[in-house]
Parts: structure tokens; C-alpha cells; sequence
């Protein structure tokens, strides 16, 4: 019997310990340190987007930036700032990736708010609404491959 295990702690892509710990301490089932590249993505869910523009264009989100409706970013409930998502238009296969920088939708049913160029991208902004799969690719201070 082992008297002990390795765990290796990753802190970016620039460093990589080592540390030791002994085999009584049951490490836990669901337990992730650091997603590879073969984990992703983290976390799908399915439901309806939206998008928003013109009105808050110029003002700032959540995450202290200004709001850009020209840049590829989205309003999540829960996702953390800077989180990366693939967003799927289900109604056409269209796919487009946007950075988390605000908070919403605040619509129930809704699971994202994308930007004006986002929606563009994904053809729903005539409809304003379509049903989506949300990918999360890759979470705040990861390197994304």
C-alpha cells in the first residue's frame, strides 16, 4: 500500500509544483483543479438568447467596462467576468464566441444577452430571440487553445 500521492497545481502556463500529500486524506470525487484541454468545454446549457445594443451602448457593465455593442461580448446571470463562451444559434448552426462582461438577462426563460455584433453574427437580430447552446470554453485567467 502507498503511503502517499501527487496532485500537480498548474498556475497558468507558467508554472507547474509539486506537492505531496498522504493517502488518508480522500481527495474528492468532483473535485477539478485545473481543466485540460480535453475537459472542455466546462459546462453546456441550452435555452433562449437575446441581444442588446443601441440603449446601453457607451455605458458600462457589470465588469467596469464600457459597453461596446460592436465587440463580441454577452451578459451572463452567473458566469464569471471574462469567461469565454461559444454561443449556437440552434435555429441555423451559426456560432460565435463572446467574452462575459456584464450581468442579465434579467427576462426569465433567457440564458445569455448578446451584443448587437454578436447577434449579427448568430442572424437573430431581426427575431431578437433565438433558441441557443452556450459552451464555456474557458473561465477568468485561463489561456484558451
Amino acid at each position: 500500500m502507498k503511503t502517499a500521492s501527487s496532485v500537480i497545481v498548474m498556475n497558468g502556463c507558467a508554472s507547474m509544483q509539486t506537492h505531496t500529500a498522504p493517502l488518508t486524506t480522500a481527495p474528492r470525487a468532483t473535485a477539478k483543479l485545473v481543466p485540460s484541454k480535453i475537459d472542455k468545454p466546462y459546462k453546456t446549457e441550452l435555452g433562449h438568447a437575446s441581444w442588446y445594443g443601441p440603449k446601453f451602448h457607451g455605458k458600462k457593465t457589470a465588469s467596469g467596462e464600457v459597453f461596446d455593442q460592436q465587440e463580441f461580448t454577452a451578459a451572463h446571470r452567473n458566469l464569471p467576468m471574462g469567461s469565454k463562451v461559444r454561443v449556437t444559434n440552434l435555429e441555423n448552426e451559426k456560432s460565435v464566441e463572446v467574452e462575459i462582461n456584464d450581468r442579465g438577462p434579467f427576462v426569465d426563460g433567457r440564458i445569455i444577452d448578446l451584443s448587437r455584433a454578436a447577434a449579427r453574427a448568430l442572424r437573430m437580430l431581426e427575431d431578437g430571440i433565438t433558441r441557443v447552446r452556450v459552451e464555456v470554453l474557458a473561465l477568468p485567467g485561463e489561456t484558451t487553445f
